[in-house]
């Protein structure tokens, strides 16, 4: 069931969309913002509110990168994999932050800090290698650097 604070929320963007489907990005990521992710239950009551079936609307939701499905940590790292990052550093970048948080791709470090993604594109090819935790975005990532960007995140 989605909380007042949520359907408030929505509703405020519903006021501006041209179709209550037409808010569905905004309403996903308003429900994100509370929850931390989205489950089964958040998408199908999202859906309701917005007029769309529960498939309708994780089909949006699976579409974005930045939408998730399972939980994730209070942190989020994404690590750009496009062409430009692959051949400035991307292998040397990625095993560096296996090591140092003892994860893969898709899993979260045992205290939730951090969980570990991979995006096609962060859109910062002149300053690749790139990544991305949370909102901040880092560039060009050398490995002497990755210790004191990790440390900013409690």
């Amino acid at each position: 069931m989605l909380s007042n604070e949520e359907i408030l929320e929505i509703n405020a963007e519903l006021a501006h969309a041209v179709t209550k489907a037409s808010a569905s990005v905004d309403a996903l990521n308003i429900v994100q913002h509370h929850r931390g992710w989205l489950s089964d239950e958040a998408i199908r009551d999202t859906a309701a509110m917005l007029g769309m079936t529960a498939d309708e609307l994780d089909a949006v939701a699976t579409f974005y990168s930045f939408i998730f499905r399972k939980p994730v940590g209070r942190h989020v790292i994404l690590v750009c994999d496009s062409i430009s990052c692959w051949v400035m550093g991307y292998n040397p970048l990625l095993n560096l932050l296996k090591i140092q948080l003892g994860i893969a791709f898709g899993e979260t470090t045992t205290d939730k800090r951090f969980t570990l993604l991979p995006i096609s594109c962060l859109g910062a090819c002149d300053r690749a290698p790139a990544m991305m935790v949370d909102e901040d975005l880092y560039g060009p990532v050398r490995p002497e650097m990755m210790e004191e960007i990790l440390r900013k995140y409690k």
